[in-house]
């Protein structure tokens, strides 16, 4: 059996993502005094008392919203995340008392034959337990109260959780996982990209900008190759982040950046690329990340046998930083090129995490000098001395030379271009960094 998953489920606005953060030991979910913040299901493996699990926290479950199309979906997406859940805790809220909506989403949970623990928040007198009694009408057996805000009692409950998980055995997480992150503007199409790799409807998609908020991961098999999925919100200008929320949504998504193996920088087709896709591919080419540049909606554009030729060549001069980055002309809607766009995030996180042996490298070193020999400065040449492989993802190499001010950025961008001519480094940045000779940096 796999790892046991336990889905934090209830109303909007009970405290569900505060617990979560509480259990999974860190702030991993967006909180705010706002109902509705969290939309998606969000994972985090956590462990008590030796057993390990999966938390997923999820949207309010709102039962009279159902004419609002985001909000009937964040409660699909509550009732997929029970449905995958070995078991569920419903949290409601100790101030407030049994509400309609509580009533409503018990009897959800009920239908659902799911192991149910009830978990009364917001508890912080315990001398006087009786407000949490009238939880008992729930019909969800002994509620248990907490205070997730200040971490009153939540020992007890996840005594509770561990107590009602089903046995499992140990899980192994491949070494192998390739961490996609999946980045751009809002409505580019990054959560129906996520959606067409799954083929199912795993994250919410709709048409208004700003949908996600959290970075999600998500796991994918494919050919014996395990995949974790980054949706990440949409990263607009500065200027145009009107919400505390959305702050936090471009903090998450620039950090799912710096713990990914491969970025995928998705564009529009049709609008064309903005000044904004290029500081997101910035960033991604800064941080040293592999990428693939994925122009989405490709079936809305209007085509004709140059337009991909002429598409192309206006992305490498606008993103001149990353001419190493191949270029995937996709649809979501379609699945046109899905699959093949898998298959270049394979390639890129192989070149990526490519090692090259000392020998070969300085041989490849000394045929480029011998062929363009480094420049001089005031009568003084620059020596490379010998090079050595320092780390890869990215490939960074360590040029020993005679004086490192001698070192011009274009005879850097010559070598660069040298070693990709050798050994290919398709779709990832290079780091050619200079040390002096006797150097122990």
């Amino acid at each position: 059996m796999a790892i046991p998953i336990v889905a934090i489920v209830g109303r909007p606005n009970v405290g569900k993502s505060t617990l979560f953060n509480r259990l999974a030991g860190g702030r991993v979910a967006i909180v705010e005094d706002t109902p509705g913040v969290t939309r998606d299901r969000i994972y985090r493996d956590t462990e008590w008392l030796g057993r390990q699990f999966t938390l997923v926290d999820t949207g309010g479950i709102d039962p009279a919203s159902l004419g609002d199309s985001i909000t009937a979906q964040m409660r699909r997406q509550a009732e997929i995340a029970i449905h995958e859940a070995d078991l569920v805790l419903l949290i409601v809220d100790g101030r407030a008392g049994v509400v309609p909506d509580d009533e409503a989403v018990a009897e959800i949970l009920r239908r659902s034959a799911k192991p149910v623990i009830l978990v009364v928040n917001k508890v912080e007198q315990y001398d006087d337990l009786s407000p949490v009694y009238e939880f008992f009408r729930l019909g969800l057996g002994d509620p248990v109260p907490i205070s997730a805000a200040h971490g009153m009692n939540t020992g007890d409950l996840l005594d509770r959780v561990v107590a009602n998980l089903p046995e499992t055995t140990e899980k192994t997480e491949p070494d192998d996982a390739i961490k996609i992150a999946v980045v751009g503007r809002p409505n580019v199409g990054k959560s129906s990209l996520v959606n067409a790799f799954l083929g199912q409807q795993r994250v919410i998609v709709s048409d208004v900008p700003g949908t996600t908020r959290d970075a999600i991961d998500t796991w994918l098999t494919r050919d014996e190759q395990t995949y974790i999925l980054i949706d990440t919100a949409g990263m607009r200008r500065k200027g145009r982040i009107e919400i505390p929320t959305e702050r936090y949504s471009v903090i998450r998504s620039l950090r799912a950046v710096d713990r990914s193996d491969v970025v995928l920088v998705v564009l529009d087709a049709v609008e064309g690329i903005t000044e904004q896709d290029k500081k997101i591919a910035g960033y991604a080419h800064e941080a040293g990340k592999a990428a693939v540049i994925v122009v989405n909606k490709w079936d809305l554009l209007e085509k004709d046998e140059k337009t991909m030729l002429r598409y192309e060549e206006e992305l490498r001069r606008e993103l001149a930083f990353m001419q190493y980055a191949p270029i995937m002309f996709v649809s979501a809607l379609t699945r046109q090129r899905i699959a093949k766009l898998l298959e270049q995030v394979d390639v890129v996180a192989e070149q990526a995490a490519l090692r090259v042996s000392t020998g070969s490298l300085n041989t490849v070193l000394v045929e480029a000098i011998n062929l363009n020999p480094p420049p001089t400065d005031k009568g003084k040449r620059l020596k490379i001395l010998y090079t050595t492989q320092a780390g890869v993802k990215p490939p960074t190499f360590i040029l020993f030379v005679n004086d490192p001010e001698l070192m011009h950025f274009s005879y850097l961008r010559y070598l660069e271009n040298r070693l990709r001519q050798a050994y290919g480094f398709v779709g990832t940045p290079v780091k050619l960094i200079t040390r002096k000779r006797g150097s122990k940096e």
